[in-house]
Formats: structure tokens, sequence, C-alpha cells
């Protein structure tokens, strides 16, 4: 059993992005979801499907390089853990790498990017930093 879900997902994208893989496998939830659809907008991912098992389901994730084959995602940390929980106002949302890259944050209104987070002027729980 995990704890941190959410953690054992980026740990898997660092890892297939180490390795050059084309897609990675993890367990299927609403927040992940939410995450995984944050990194597509944002254009860090190719995309991602659902897949259906006996259990919850799985996501496929399709992990992203740029045309000379460097890294799309170079640094993806988590910020709020189940030990210490990170939450921030929509004005405390913090910048990565001055606009660069992106905070994700999970609010009443969904999992959203921090650019989206400033523009409908909610907070919540930074789930990770992406750079």
């Amino acid at each position: 059993m995990l704890t941190d879900t959410i953690a054992d997902m980026l740990t898997r994208i660092r890892n297939g992005v180490r390795v050059r893989r084309k897609e990675v496998t993890v367990s299927a939830s609403k927040l992940k979801r939410g995450v995984a659809e944050v990194l597509r907008q944002e254009g860090y991912i190719l995309g991602y499907d659902q897949i259906a098992d006996a259990r919850q389901g799985l996501l496929r994730i399709h992990l992203k390089y740029g045309a000379r084959g460097e890294d799309v995602i170079r640094q993806i940390d988590r910020v709020s853990k189940p030990g210490c929980r990170v939450y921030a106002g929509a004005d405390e949302i913090p910048r990565v790498m001055d606009g660069l890259g992106i905070a994700i944050v999970s609010t009443n209104r969904g999992v959203l990017s921090d650019r989206a987070c400033r523009e409908q002027r909610v907070g919540g729980e930074v789930l990770c930093l992406v750079s």
C-alpha cells in the first residue's frame, strides 16, 4: 500500500523521462487524472489514456521530448506531502522560474495550474512544481 500516490506518480514520470520511455503507467484516481490533464494542457506531456482493469484502473501517460530529443520535463518536485500539507492563497502561489515552469494546485474548482489559479483568484494545496 502506498501512502503518497501523487509522489509515486511523479517519481514514475521522472524515472521514465530519465530513461527516455515513451510512456509510463500509474494507477488511476481522480486527482492523478487532474494532474495529468494539467501537464497535458501546459504541454509537458503528449497525453494520457485511461485503461480499465479489475480495480480502479490505470493511467498511461505519454511522455514528450523536444525536436532533438531533449527533456521537456527537466524537474518535477512534490511540495505538499501527507505529513506536511502546503496551502497557498491566490496571491501566495509560487512562481516557478519566473513563469517558465508551473505549479500544480488542487483547488475547490479542481486541479489547476498556477496561472489558472491566479486568473480565477483561487488558492489551494500546492501539489508539485514542474520546470
